[in-house]
């Protein structure tokens, strides 16, 4: 039997997503028929990175991007950081060669967005891959929905109602760390968080939004500036800076299916540590998911004679749930990085098999022409805005 070989990956980053991303392609392999491994981890401080690659057990490491763009022995960039790199490291890699998993959300901008959507099409007219890293659709329970709701057990579906809680932020003495600033991160909880549900509510349902309705804040306008590395767990500086980004973002929309949506992401939630939860409404019944209890989901029939009617709890455990077949036995939960290994191997698999994988960078281009659409309405005071079709 042949053996094909290994994608050689390069991993552009080392913080959180950077470390979860590198347990993912090494637990891959382990469980998955999937042939892939880290060769070489990009990040800017030499000290930290070299540290990352030793730990990792990653044989090379570098502190330029275009080192791993253009070296011949990597067939795929993984790229871990702050949206405001995602777009020139994207295009370059693509247009290399390169195989690109790129992280949420696809980029800060529309129009980068929607270049590197072009690039990414042309590329893939030559056999080159790209996706965007939507995480938590590789949740067992929420593909597990997903199926019952393409089988027509909840009808047609009426509402979709969203919510993505963080508390991380409400000390307002915490520092203002990249995620907090605009020129990095785009956006603030929006991008960061509510692209998320945004891409989950379209993943369950198949609906996109057509209008958004929005409003914004920013409750905490200044903050510390960073003394360390802009890592999340940065200390305080000299003096303040300006948070330009939000701290909240709450829209309705409807969608080309007919429904009612709601979506609120926030990180002022206090005690909500990362509380995602979904509902949706329909004809015959209803799921419910909440990723605080991310194993399980509930399940409504309303076909059901009232008095035996009632939400129902599922456990997402057993092997012909999405993903669970190479894990462990029915009842013995999954955890957040599994999301992240799932990832991997439907990116690895697509690229082995010369097919395109999911999501697309059509769809974060989607995700973000939403997240554009919702900063504009709360600009216009929570005016309508449609969304092209």
């Amino acid at each position: 039997m042949h053996h094909k070989p290994a994608l050689r990956v390069a991993l552009i980053g080392y913080s959180f997503m950077g470390k979860i991303h590198a347990q993912a392609w090494q637990t891959a392999p382990r469980f998955f028929d999937v042939e892939a491994r880290v060769d070489l981890v990009v990040g800017r401080d030499e000290a930290a990175v070299a540290d990352f690659a030793h730990r990792f057990d990653i044989p090379r490491w570098t502190t330029d991007w275009r080192d791993a763009v253009n070296d011949p022995d990597i067939d795929a960039i993984d790229i871990c950081v702050p949206g405001d790199l995602h777009a020139e490291i994207s295009d370059a890699a693509l247009a290399a060669g390169k195989h690109v998993l790129c992280e949420k959300p696809l980029a800060n901008s529309v129009a980068d967005a929607e270049r590197m959507t072009r690039i990414a099409a042309d590329a893939r007219a030559k056999g080159v891959q790209s996706m965007v890293g939507f995480s938590y659709r590789g949740t067992p329970a929420l593909g597990a929905m997903k199926k019952l709701i393409e089988e027509g057990r909840i009808g047609t579906i009426r509402h979709i109602r969203a919510t993505y809680l963080q508390d991380w932020i409400v000390d307002e003495d915490f520092p203002l760390v990249w995620r907090l600033q605009r020129d990095k991160a785009g956006s603030g909880s929006l991008g960061d968080i509510g692209a998320h549900i945004v891409d989950m509510a379209t993943f369950l349902t198949g609906q996109r939004l057509t209008g958004v309705s929005a409003l914004t804040e920013t409750f905490v306008k200044e903050r510390p500036m960073v003394a360390s590395s802009g890592s999340l767990a940065a200390t305080a500086g000299e003096g303040t800076g300006v948070v330009d980004v939000d701290d909240a973002a709450v829209f309705i929309a409807r969608t080309d299916g007919g429904a009612l949506a709601t979506f609120e992401a926030t990180r002022f939630a206090a005690g909500r540590k990362n509380a995602i939860r979904i509902e949706i409404n329909g004809s015959k019944g209803s799921v419910a998911f909440d990723f605080e209890r991310m194993n399980e989901f509930e399940f409504h029939d309303h076909t059901l004679p009232g008095a035996e009617a009632g939400f129902r709890r599922i456990l997402a455990t057993e092997p012909e749930h999405p993903h669970l077949e190479a894990w462990w036995p029915a009842g013995h939960g999954l955890g957040y990085e599994h999301t992240f290994t799932h990832e991997v191997v439907e990116f690895a698999r697509a690229v082995a098999a010369g097919t395109a994988p999911s999501p697309s960078y059509e769809d974060g281009l989607y995700v973000q022409r939403v997240l554009d659409a919702v900063e504009r309405s709360a600009a216009a005071g929570a005016g309508w805005v449609a969304l092209e079709g």
